[in-house]
């Protein structure tokens, strides 16, 4: 079973991933109810469960919800639509690397959070300050990630397509961005769950809705449980997400799933 790379049964995977949940659910639920820590501190698996039942019939936590996926994926998007070309850009031609990549690299280590004030002054503070804000903390990074990707196909295609007498436009469309297409689905992927992770950072500008929203404000009541709630909400949107892009990656590229 610890063999290098080795696959295992499918029946063995779902009861390793099960376990993965649930023993940390159980830790966690020994440890509220034996009372060594407040519940203030650290509210059981029950209490966040009620409350998730209480947020929903009462607070609107499903429109909280639609809004915050709606933020995300609209910022996450933006960021895909810009990034994919300049990235294939980037890593196609070593002069636009030379000329766009140390900026690139400069400008993603600086945090999301330190410019909203400039969102709010150059924006404003409607519904396109948090997406500009999921935008600024993804886009950056989906940047260097799809140069990288397309870096990453062989030079032995390229020429290979040159000596057949493939034009540059030929290359990109026919060589690399085919042999990339991979790689890239995967870095969608991983760049929707960053996406999700500056939520919070983006509903603190003037939100009045969403799970960010409502994280922010039970926080300044003491409602610990509405906390857990919201993170583990987010935590499984996140999880259904990801489900949803490698269920894509394996239908769009089934022969690179053959032997799992």
């Amino acid at each position: 079973m610890w063999a290098i790379r080795h696959p295992i049964p499918r029946r063995r995977y779902w009861l390793l991933a099960l376990a993965g949940f649930f023993v940390p659910l159980a830790l966690w639920w020994g440890l509220a109810a034996s009372g060594g820590v407040d519940a203030v501190f650290l509210p059981g698996p029950r209490e966040v469960l009620a409350r998730v039942g209480l947020w929903a019939s009462e607070d609107g936590l499903l429109g909280d919800v639609g809004i915050s996926v709606g933020r995300v994926v609209a910022g996450w998007a933006l960021s895909a639509l810009v990034a994919l070309p300049l990235g294939l850009f980037i890593g196609t031609w070593r002069a636009a690397q030379a000329l766009l990549e140390p900026l690139t690299d400069f400008v993603r280590y600086m945090p999301a959070v330190a410019f909203v004030p400039l969102v709010m002054l150059w924006v404003g503070i409607d519904e396109g300050a948090k997406v500009a804000i999921i935008f600024i903390g993804t886009f950056f990074q989906m940047v260097l990630m799809v140069a990288e990707d397309t870096r990453r196909v062989p030079m032995a295609q390229i020429e290979a397509a040159q000596t057949m007498g493939a034009t540059r436009r030929e290359i990109v469309e026919k060589v690399i961005v085919p042999s990339s297409k991979p790689a890239l689905l995967d870095t969608l992927r991983i760049t929707m769950g960053w996406a999700w992770t500056y939520l919070v950072v983006a509903e603190l500008v003037a939100a009045n809705s969403g799970l960010g929203y409502a994280i922010l404000k039970a926080q300044r009541f003491l409602q610990t449980d509405k906390i857990f709630a919201g993170i583990l909400l987010i935590g499984l949107i996140g999880l259904v997400i990801d489900q949803l892009f490698r269920g894509a990656h394996r239908l769009a590229f089934p022969y690179l799933h053959a032997r799992h």
